[in-house]
């Protein structure tokens, strides 16, 4: 049930996110244009408006919607599981570990979809594995900034990774260029089907664990003395998101800054409580990923800007903003 709270911001962002939908079927980069669109929507005899909305925009903002909510959610876990606000899927590894495993199963040959979901899951959950337990290791787990540097630099690595094993493999480049710069752009319902079993799985186990993930937001201590297992929280949320982002990766490519910018701004709007974020998430990443995506088509038509591309130009200057207003601790 949602409370007083978050009820006003909840009933805002979904209208906005109904808006940007329709925004989303009627707006694109090609000859179909808005007064087309609209009429097919209302059942005017035109094939191609109708191909074009019906088979062409609406799957791709299905794919959007869902994208847009499991990288929001994996940003706001992330930022929980490490008590760092500066926490996100493509600076700590995630989407890079999942790009670089669907490089190499696409390089060995394989193309199926759901080949490639469970392979950006397991590359997902590797790469975030990766950077926390180095960091927690080196003992900078609780430093923001030194996390997010360990999080880019291997994020680096494995994306240098990636363009050596393209460069290696033709076939591999031809069939993945646009994708490994994150676009929604001919995203079928069989590639949105592919994904949704491993994220309702995701979502059922975040409804059951985020209770006591809220009391990890206090501190492992704090969690410990409410008997819960810190431990055990951190690994299944770290298992959640690989899912999460897994999927999103594997239908969108790797989309950067949304898991960083949506937490960001349903804490802003709905104050700290983990409860209220995430359920906050749930509209504001849709929305925010359809808004890049429709700018995407129109900043350069007919032709279209990678969703990727956009949404790392605009997110840079927040992660700046978020470092300044949180007044981090700056290297030496």
């Amino acid at each position: 049930m949602i409370d007083d709270p978050l009820r006003r911001p909840m009933r805002a962002a979904l209208i906005l996110l109904l808006m940007v939908c329709v925004a989303s079927l009627v707006i694109g980069a090609g000859d179909v244009g808005v007064w087309r669109s609209v009429g097919a929507l209302s059942g005017a005899e035109d094939v191609d408006a109708a191909f074009t909305v019906w088979h062409l925009r609406l799957p791709r903002t299905l794919v959007g919607i869902v994208v847009g909510a499991a990288l929001a959610v994996s940003g706001a876990l992330l930022q929980v599981i490490s008590r760092n606000p500066l926490a996100e899927p493509g600076l700590l590894g995630v989407s890079a570990g999942s790009a670089l495993a669907v490089a190499v199963m696409l390089s060995l040959g394989a193309s199926m979809m759901e080949l490639r979901v469970g392979v950006a899951q397991l590359g997902a959950l590797l790469g975030c594995a990766c950077v926390l337990s180095v960091t927690r290791l080196r003992g900078v787990g609780n430093d923001p900034v030194r996390l997010v540097l360990a999080g880019v630099a291997f994020s680096s690595l494995l994306a240098a990774l990636t363009s050596l094993l393209l460069l290696m493999d033709q076939r591999a480049a031809d069939e993945i260029r646009f994708w490994v710069v994150g676009s929604l752009s001919g995203r079928r319902l069989d590639d949105l089907l592919a994904v949704l079993p491993s994220m309702a799985l995701a979502g059922l186990v975040l409804l059951v664990l985020v209770r006591p993930l809220s009391s990890l937001a206090l501190g492992e201590r704090a969690s410990a003395g409410l008997g819960h297992h810190p431990g055990r929280l951190r690994l299944l949320s770290v298992a959640i998101v690989a899912l999460l982002v897994g999927g999103a990766t594997a239908i969108a490519g790797p989309i950067a800054f949304i898991g960083l910018v949506v937490p960001f701004l349903a804490r802003s709007l709905c104050g700290p409580d983990l409860r209220r974020t995430l359920w906050l998430c749930l509209p504001l990443g849709p929305l925010l990923v359809l808004l890049a995506d429709i700018l995407s088509r129109r900043l350069v038509a007919p032709s279209e800007l990678p969703l990727g591309v956009l949404t790392a130009i605009c997110g840079a200057p927040v992660l700046i903003a978020v470092v300044r207003a949180r007044r981090l601790p700056t290297l030496s």
